[in-house]
């Protein structure tokens, strides 16, 4: 096997050897390709900085390893692959630090490795009424904002599984008050997208913001930040420090690259003991804003319909099409491709995402500390998601689930621990041969409502056989209101629900959902209470065999779906 060295004090005109490493990710890549056989570029301790995402194509396949040097042993290096500039010049006004920051955009920023959120309020101050172009206020408070442009508007629980982001235009005045007109196209996108009845009320667009983000006039609260982007070229990064922290000693770092790395058509290469860091996503940023309507989807514009929700109940609109949440890690069209024991943080989007493509195994990897979900797999076949933690995601795009597939064939979500999720834990949607094995899955549901522990929705399959399985899977402490443990929704067919043990949910389970449930069986679950419709279930659901216990009075056997539940690591990270 050739080895090849990286370091980021090293030299790529050197020739990459243990003594003499290159200093870029991008120089070993060159010269692996120029290599025969096998192949291991090892990374020395650090973080290596990208200046631009690293590209993997077919002329990168073969048996092509990056792992740390040392991997695997006592002496393993720690690496951080990070696409974040270190922000540098602070001066102090008034006990802020700011910074000029050039052309720097981003919506996410760490200090000393610790997260740190955009400076915002609760809701628009007076009384609000919305309009065709966005907001009145009987307050003059909008008319102190520093930035109009800049300020971005939350609208948590458009519909209880859905959180949309727009951005404001301007601000003027309205007699003693203010008129906040909204960024186009988002607002307009956002009136025809987001309008529902229930029994009998109607309501239209997004509603009054919940929360109002990115102004200087917001900065009281210590350890959050603005970023001004009025003057161009001329960016200015503010940050309110909390005790103790010191311009001279704190090192804060901005999220620039929105890829780290991208492998399109690759086959056989692994991805070893790496962390990957420092990753933003500019999109909700712009004109279009973040229309999120279900999962990691959000809408861009074109067609909606309108959905039953039931007779006599309501209705909504839904996209016709919608976009996926990016993510930071891409794998297109590969195959053979493991990533094994890696770690991804501190990303502004999605963690890693598979689209298309054959074989990838995902195992033994930590997610942790992003805006949206861990993974998401689209349309690939025989993709193995195995011991991976997930935890502390979805932190700025609230319906993101910690692990989603969809349009899968063949996909295992097995023994993964999931938790500090705000919406769903997993998410299957329509697929074949889909297996949710014995993950362990724990406090989801934590800010938006409508989901649940382990969500399926769709056509599973065309029988049993092909169809989807959820076994052995424990899933506890289901937060919010409304919501469901386990949850077969939205036309599910061909699913058998076995041997899960479910607790402290609003609800364990449903059977009646519109579009009916079709060939979907629950049996020998266990759960601290009955499902919704247990008692009369409907005709495309079989019901049977299943344990309801009550006073925290556990049946043995739920104690042997436990012990098999979760990490095979021997030991979770904390």
């Amino acid at each position: 096997m050739t080895e090849l060295f990286v370091d980021p004090h090293g030299d790529d005109s050197a020739p990459g050897t243990r003594e003499h490493p290159f200093a870029t990710l991008g120089r070993a890549r060159d010269a692996a390709r120029a290599v025969a056989g096998e192949v291991a570029v090892r990374l020395r301790g650090g973080t290596h900085v990208l200046d631009e995402p690293l590209e993997l194509t077919d002329a990168d396949s073969g048996n092509v390893v990056y792992q740390p040097y040392g991997y695997g042993t006592a002496e393993q290096e720690d690496v951080v692959v990070s696409g974040g500039r270190p922000v540098t010049g602070w001066r102090v006004e008034d006990g802020v630090w700011l910074a000029e920051v050039g052309d720097l955009d981003t919506r996410q920023l760490y200090v000393d490795g610790r997260r740190v959120e955009r400076a915002g309020i609760d809701g628009l101050p007076g009384q609000v009424t919305a309009t065709e172009t966005g907001y009145v206020t009987d307050s003059a408070e909008p008319l102190s904002w520093h930035s109009p442009g800049d300020v971005e508007f939350v609208h948590r629980g458009v519909y209880p599984w859905t959180e949309a982001r727009c951005g404001v235009a301007s601000v003027a005045a309205d007699g003693d008050g203010a008129a906040i007109t909204m960024a186009r196209p988002a607002f307009d996108r956002a009136l025809a997208l987001y309008n529902s009845t229930w029994e009998g009320q109607t309501s239209r667009g997004p509603g009054l913001p919940t929360r109002v983000e990115n102004d200087a006039a917001f900065l009281t609260e210590p350890g959050t930040f603005v970023l001004e982007r009025s003057r161009p070229g001329r960016h200015l990064l503010r940050y309110l420090p909390r005790p103790g922290e010191h311009p001279d000693r704190t090192r804060v770092v901005a999220p620039v690259l929105e890829t780290l790395l991208r492998a399109t058509g690759v086959r056989g290469v692994v991805l070893r003991g790496l962390t990957f860091a420092d990753a933003t996503w500019l999109r909700p940023s712009g004109p279009d804003g973040f229309l999120h309507y279900h999962g990691s989807g959000f809408y861009v514009g074109g067609p909606v319909r309108t959905v039953s929700l039931g007779e006599g109940v309501g209705s909504v609109t839904i996209p016709g099409e919608s976009a996926t949440i990016p993510a930071c890690v891409v794998l297109e069209d590969v195959s053979g491709v493991r990533v094994e024991g890696c770690r991804f943080t501190r990303l502004g989007a999605t963690g890693l995402g598979v689209s298309g493509g054959a074989d990838v195994t995902v195992r033994g990897c930590d997610f942790d500390t992003l805006s949206a979900g861990a993974l998401v797999v689209e349309g690939g076949r025989s993709v193995l998601v195995e011991d991976n933690r997930v935890h502390r995601v979805g932190l700025e795009f609230s319906g993101s689930p910690g692990v989603a597939l969809s349009g899968t064939t063949g996909c295992a979500v097995a023994h993964n621990h999931i938790s500090e999720v705000p919406h769903c834990g997993i998410v299957a949607g329509p697929g074949q041969g889909t297996r949710i094995l014995r993950n362990l899955v724990t406090d989801t549901m934590r800010t938006l409502a409508d989901g649940g522990g382990v969500y399926l929705a769709g056509t599973q399959g065309d029988s049993h056989d092909s169809g989807a399985v959820v076994r052995g899977n424990v899933i506890e402490d289901t937060r919010t209101p409304y919501n469901f443990g386990l949850y077969t929704d939205y036309g599910a067919a061909w699913v058998t629900v076995e041997e899960n043990v479910v607790v402290r949910a609003d609800s364990t389970a449903v059977l009646h959902v519109s579009p009916p449930l079709e060939e979907v069986v629950y049996r020998g679950n266990f759960w601290d209470a009955d499902p919704v419709g247990a008692e009369a279930p409907p005709a495309g659901v079989t019901y049977e065999g299943n344990t309801t216990f009550t006073g925290g009075h556990e049946p043995e056997a739920v104690a042997a779906i436990r012990a098999r539940a979760g990490l095979l690591r021997a030991a979770a990270p904390a």
